[in-house]
């Protein structure tokens, strides 16, 4: 009896542990915007829990981090507009009117390089980590979120090595002995699961943000909930292939895209503009599109009915909530990201 009281005090100390050790422990829902830094548009707060300001980058020495936006054609950071760094102090700003509200600076983005040279030097991803702790202090922020797109990949033609994989783990480590355990860490990953070593990074992070969208193009869908005819990779695959790498359903969220995909890429509130197209629904992957005169399929996107459909599928898995890409996309009433914030908060 003796031995068996033991093993449960141990068992019982380790879920313990194992529940309240990693880091902050992230219980509430989770309704996350990406805000751009070349966008103006100011985000309503009512609607969110979570902003990833995006984007920072690894520096050009690969020891530090940059918070800019890419310059207008043949302008500067300088146009007029106000610097990314101002635009962030006055999204930080918005935590006045909410609280609660949660802001992170996201680094990388499709095409944002260096990561590799930095993650793979000990002292510039030391340094690196460093930066993050500067930049998390300087602005008043939450946390910091990861955008490496992809450790190991090039695809975005950026540098890359085998190792990306192992030294994006170290970096996940060292950020987190930087921020500390009171910050949030999160990354963004491929909707495919690969890349990453999901369970060596899980102690590190709070939540990871599962990019379920630009899984096709036409005449497949690029964020169909459930595999059809139409579809390469479904969220329902991605979502099972993060839980068979290892992550726990409560630390994803689930990438909703506010823009079509065609020959042409079209934001959410442009789309009812075409009206040369005729408006079909798949009724086995959840999701609309678009068709011509003659029945192509010529564009792939989402509605408040899908995200919705969404939102209540990913309660049903127990997911810990969506993120969106991205927030200037919707139209001026807030369709979707109203429909996302009612969905997930069960309003």
């Amino acid at each position: 009896m003796k031995k068996l009281l033991e093993f449960i005090f141990v068992a019982i100390l380790a879920i313990s542990y194992s529940c309240c050790s990693n880091q902050q422990s992230v219980k509430e829902p989770v309704v996350l915007a990406y805000v751009t830094s070349w966008s103006s548009i100011m985000p309503d707060p009512t609607y969110l829990t979570h902003i990833n300001y995006s984007f920072g980058h690894v520096n050009e020495t690969f020891n530090g981090v940059i918070i800019n936006r890419p310059p207008r054609e043949g302008s500067n950071e300088n146009d007029g507009r106000p610097t990314s760094e101002d635009r962030l102090r006055s999204i930080v700003e918005l935590k006045k009117q909410k609280p609660s509200l949660k802001i992170m600076l996201s680094i990388g983005g499709w095409g944002s390089g260096r990561f590799s040279e930095m993650a793979a030097d000990e002292k510039n991803r030391l340094a690196f980590a460093a930066d993050c702790r500067r930049v998390v202090k300087e602005f008043g922020l939450d946390g910091i979120d990861m955008d490496w797109e992809y450790p190991t990949s090039s695809m975005a033609r950026i540098s890359s090595s085998p190792e990306d994989t192992d030294n994006f783990t170290l970096l996940m480590r060292d950020i987190r002995n930087a921020i500390g355990k009171n910050k949030l860490l999160t990354f963004a990953s491929s909707a495919n699961a690969k890349y990453v070593d999901f369970k060596a990074i899980d102690k590190y992070v709070d939540f990871i943000n599962i990019m379920t969208y630009d899984m096709g193009v036409p005449p497949y869908h690029h964020s169909a909930l459930f595999p059809s005819e139409h579809s390469e990779l479904s969220c329902q695959e991605s979502v099972d292939l993060h839980i068979a790498a290892g992550i726990a359903p409560n630390k994803l969220t689930l990438g909703m895209p506010f823009y079509g995909k065609g020959g042409i890429r079209l934001r959410f509130w442009e789309i009812p503009n075409q009206t040369e197209y005729t408006d079909n629904w798949d009724d086995v992957a959840k999701v609309p599109y678009l068709t011509d005169s003659e029945g192509k399929f010529v564009l792939t996107y989402e509605n408040a009915r899908s995200i919705a459909i969404k939102c209540e599928w990913l309660k049903e898995r127990g997911l810990l909530g969506a993120m969106y890409w991205e927030y200037s996309s919707d139209d001026s009433e807030g369709t979707l990201r109203k429909t996302v914030f009612n969905g997930v908060m069960g309003k």
